[in-house]
């Protein structure tokens, strides 16, 4: 019987990866955590190859030697993405590191392994939160406006583009906010103040620090991988006055084992307030951490379980 030759890049080269023995019915019991280990190195050595991607399902499940049904739940479960956000998010990390190195787009787009420069502009007003020639110079031709108002809390800082927030934040000073605020976003073309602008935001967020149930949809202009927009959707989906553990949320996401990396989410929300990342808590049901403050995050808490006691 005639070897199979080694799966080959686009540019020729073996690709950096063992092949299988597809499991019988005694290795179906191989844990998830096995298995998809398996199917992330896999994704990861092509990536690393440059082959153009993503990599199929049915590719990725001979490898392992399970059904393609098994592997996408067996994956999702693990690392709380499916095999292709994983081979897309790779991909998207790489074509950052060639922007930066100056690359160019048509170069770095190669280098990602992607096929077309127009998947990669679809991709990136998601990913990047602006065009890839923008993602090249730091973000630069980006306009930000920014409104701070006084709160309950101290002072409330909102920025947006002109697709939607892309910081909130709390604090006791102006200056220090505008300095976080400028530190964030260092290659901005503009970075000006317009109270009038954003009002409707800070009007909406201000009802928020008092504990109201959200009124209305707050349009997003930020950057998360595909985990941490997992973790964002499921604590918008925490109701008002109630709280969850890290725990919870990642049982709620499909992977239980990511606990840790629920919390590093909740720890880089840049919207606070928009994402209630306060709302979650340690599995001792004590605050844990939070960016603004602890004493902020109970007193969020607080308010908001006294405005759902007084609505029910």
């Amino acid at each position: 019987m005639q070897m199979k030759k080694p799966p080959r890049s686009p540019r020729g080269k073996p690709m950096q990866t063992a092949i299988a023995t597809p499991m019988s019915s005694k290795g179906a019991t191989a844990s998830a955590a096995v298995v998809a280990r398996r199917a992330a190195a896999y994704i990861e050595n092509r990536v690393a190859e440059e082959a153009e991607g993503p990599v199929t399902l049915e590719e990725l499940a001979r490898h392992c030697g399970v059904s393609p049904w098994h592997l996408q739940r067996q994956f999702k479960q693990t690392l709380g993405v499916s095999p292709r956000q994983y081979d897309d998010a790779l991909r998207m990390k790489q074509l950052k590191r060639g922007l930066k190195r100056g690359d160019g787009v048509a170069a770095a787009t190669f280098e990602a392994g992607y096929g077309s420069s127009s998947r990669v502009y679809e991709r990136a007003m998601t990913a990047l939160g602006m065009t890839p020639a923008s993602y090249a110079k730091g973000g630069k031709g980006a306009a930000i406006f920014y409104a701070i108002s006084p709160c309950g809390l101290g002072k409330l800082l909102v920025a947006a583009t002109a697709r939607g927030l892309c910081r909130v934040e709390l604090g006791m000073e102006d200056g220090a906010l505008i300095e976080d605020l400028s530190r964030e976003f260092p290659e901005a073309e503009s970075i000006e103040r317009d109270d009038t602008a954003l009002g409707r935001y800070v009007t909406e967020l201000l009802r928020r620090i008092d504990g109201a149930a959200p009124r209305n949809d707050l349009p997003l202009d930020i950057q998360a991988t595909a985990f941490q927009r997992r973790v964002y959707e499921e604590l918008l989906r925490i109701p008002t006055g109630e709280t969850r553990s890290y725990a919870e949320v990642a049982e709620a996401i499909g992977s239980p084992a990511a606990v840790r990396a629920v919390g590093n989410a909740c720890a880089n929300n840049p919207v606070a307030l928009a994402i209630p990342c306060h709302r979650v808590l340690r599995n001792d049901g004590t605050l844990g951490g939070y960016a603004w403050g602890i004493e902020r995050k109970q007193a969020l808490i607080s308010a908001e379980r006294r405005a759902a006691r007084r609505a029910g």
